[in-house]
């Protein structure tokens, strides 16, 4: 999560955007833009890439090592 919370802070300040700026080019509301960079530990998938393609990228189930070795 730590890793996400980074990259969204890092990419809106590199791009010169305030939260708000953020909010409205995702088309999600400036709380869940506070809360997403807070570390909220539960939110909405969707809303998430709604963000992250502004950067084009996306968050994704990818296979774990760990679960395949269980």
């Amino acid at each position: 999560m730590q890793n996400l919370i980074q990259f969204v802070k890092q990419r809106r300040k590199q791009l010169g955007l305030t939260q708000q700026d953020l909010a409205e080019r995702a088309g999600v509301g400036l709380r869940f833009i506070r809360d997403l960079e807070q570390g909220k530990e539960t939110l909405r998938m969707d809303k998430v890439n709604e963000v992250l393609a502004l950067f084009g990228h996306e968050l994704a189930p990818v296979e774990s090592k760990l679960l395949n070795d269980a």
